[in-house]
């Protein structure tokens, strides 16, 4: 496979001398395909079928298509001219390529997936399905959808069209002569020699808490934390609902997890009642975190993608990058998170609408994303790991501002999260004993009661003597006595089944324990007893601990305080013989 990449300007003259380069070019190979895929930033029908129209006069034998863009790749940089002309020369032959285009409206996207999945039935030659699709104020989960039908072994990518106005609805795609303003262009690809390799990255990190989606509907995000969706942006960010909306929210998209990949989703529009249009179907009941940018993550991610490509030595890449990016970095900047993947091979695209890619069986849309997909024709050439060597990168202007922003968000964001942490424990967790406390308590009960066919036995447990220890020896003596009785009863309940509910009274929780089971913890517990008691302690009196357990009986016992009550009792009842044969004034 070979490539060439050249760009002007709409209108210009040098078109002619544009093609004639490219023509002379391509004659020098032996090829069995040729494609020419057109990114341009003008939303033009004459001027686009203008070029279209030149380019199959000059070479009639050449597969054309492509869409309106946000801006181009060209060479793994950002291209200022208006088209970019990518001519590609399949040179197997057993390398096939086809187009097919449908406009919406006379099809829905069902339906449209459905016509491809049969058209793909048709060619067990395909390998892979790249798409081009006009998709504003259109939910495109029918389509991903109906494209995971398709064999799991074809690779499906794409991007959406858009224009280099952020603000306009309006876009385009076209193959050969046909110029569609609301439909989806699909190409096909394959072939014995032919290779493509996809994935994504984003780069983009989650900043403050995770907030609950309580009311969705499709593309229309109603609630967040059961609050219109829109007050997030207007609370963290400052961002008004207003004409600019759209702009001013591309860098600070969602991120949340679906269908096992952290996705993200960028709104288009916020509503008079408060709720987000969305770029694509949010479902209800999943915790999502408005992201942010931080340039050494992106960059990072990058270059994690071209060493994920060195093994496979691509011949071509194309990028679908969403526009969002390009407004992150700026125009001069955005290079940076590109060029690396032209180091591998010749690498265009376009900045997007949105970016497709299948993952496993699932076809997603994305958002602030790059899709890269790698192509490649015959065996695989090494290519030197030095290529792609990460080197220490300078930024400009917003960019060097958002970098040391991120490092100082980043910052403050492990110690918030670390103190976060520390307070949840603290609201659950005993702080002299380190067992789960009461609140911790009330909540297992919950789960049980809420569980009410499973197993568990309680076992209840209240020191002997506690009192006199603190009265004679103070209460720093008593606490070391209720440690040792702790470690005692953690070396047989586990941590994680113990409660401490009260000043020296503790119950242990334990899931699926029948009575022979329960005593032999008993009897281990009173042979850890004896090892505490055989060491000098500060409080110079033996450990000692009143006890009884019940284990839940299904036809008596209606909820968890019915099977508490006989622990309690049998508890009382060892406290009972305990004083029987113990001074009580020492208790």
């Amino acid at each position: 496979m070979k490539q060439m990449q050249v760009a002007f300007r709409a209108g210009d003259d040098s078109l002619k001398e544009v093609l004639s380069k490219i023509r002379q070019w391509s004659r020098n190979y032996l090829g069995s395909a040729v494609m020419i895929q057109i990114f341009t930033e003008v939303l033009d029908e004459k001027e686009i079928t203008r070029v279209i129209s030149k380019i199959k006069e000059w070479m009639p034998e050449a597969i054309v298509f492509g869409c309106s863009s946000n801006g181009n790749i060209l060479n793994g940089d950002f291209s200022g001219g208006s088209f970019v002309l990518v001519c590609s020369l399949f040179e197997y032959p057993s390398t096939r390529i086809e187009t097919l285009a449908y406009r919406y409206g006379e099809n829905d996207l069902t339906t449209v997936a459905e016509k491809l999945c049969e058209e793909v039935k048709k060619r067990p030659w395909v390998k892979g399905v790249q798409l081009l699709s006009t998709i504003r104020g259109m939910s495109m989960t029918e389509l991903c959808d109906g494209l995971s039908l398709l064999p799991e072994e074809i690779q499906v990518f794409g991007g959406a069209a858009f224009t280099a106005n952020l603000e306009d609805d309006e876009a385009c795609v076209f193959a050969n002569q046909e110029y569609l303003e609301s439909g989806i262009v699909f190409l096909l690809m394959g072939g014995d020699e032919l290779h493509i390799q996809t994935q994504f990255v984003t780069g983009w990190k989650p900043l403050g808490s995770y907030l609950h989606v309580t009311k969705a509907d499709g593309v229309f995000l109603k609630e967040l934390n059961h609050r219109p969706a829109y007050d997030i942006y207007y609370k963290y960010l400052h961002i008004r609902n207003d004409e600019h909306f759209f702009h001013n929210t591309l860098e600070f998209p969602f991120l949340y997890r679906h269908k096992d990949i952290d996705i993200m989703r960028a709104p288009t529009a916020s509503n008079p009642d408060g709720s987000l249009t969305m770029t694509s179907d949010m479902e209800e009941n999943v915790q999502a975190r408005i992201a942010y940018g931080d340039p050494w993550t992106i960059l990072k991610t990058t270059y994690e993608a071209a060493e994920k490509m060195l093994p496979f030595a691509p011949e071509g890449i194309t990028v679908f990058s969403c526009a969002g990016r390009r407004t992150f970095w700026g125009n001069r900047e955005v290079g940076k998170e590109t060029e690396v993947y032209q180091r591998l091979a010749p690498t265009s695209g376009f900045y997007t609408a949105g970016e497709f890619l299948r993952t496993g069986k699932d076809v997603n849309q994305h958002n602030v994303t790059q899709v890269i997909a790698a192509i490649r024709e015959g065996d695989a050439r090494p290519v030197p790991a030095e290529m792609i060597r990460q080197e220490e990168q300078s930024f400009e202007g917003k960019v060097s501002m958002i970098n040391r922003m991120a490092t100082f968000i980043k910052a403050t964001t492990e110690e918030l999260e670390e103190a976060n942490r520390k307070l949840q424990e603290l609201a659950v967790k005993d702080v002299l004993t380190g067992v789960w406390n009461k609140n911790a308590y009330f909540s297992k009960i919950n789960e049980i009661n809420e569980s009410p066919d499973c197993a568990f036995a309680v076992a209840i447990f209240d020191m002997n003597g506690l009192k006199g220890i603190n009265d004679t020896f103070g209460h720093e003596c008593g606490d070391h006595a209720i440690c040792d009785a702790v470690k005692a009863l953690k070396d047989v309940f586990g941590t994680d089944n113990l409660y401490r509910i009260g000043g020296d009274e503790f119950i242990a929780v334990v899931d699926q324990a029948d009575h022979q089971k329960m005593t032999g913890f008993f009897s281990l517990l009173d042979q850890k007893i004896e090892e505490i008691n055989r060491e000098d302690h500060d409080y110079q009196r033996p450990l000692s601990l009143s006890k009884g357990f019940a284990v839940f009986i299904p036809a008596s016992d209606h909820e968890y305080m019915d099977t508490f009550r006989r622990a309690d009792e049998a508890m009382y009842n060892n406290k009972a013989d305990y004083y029987r044969t113990h001074d009580r004034r020492k208790r």
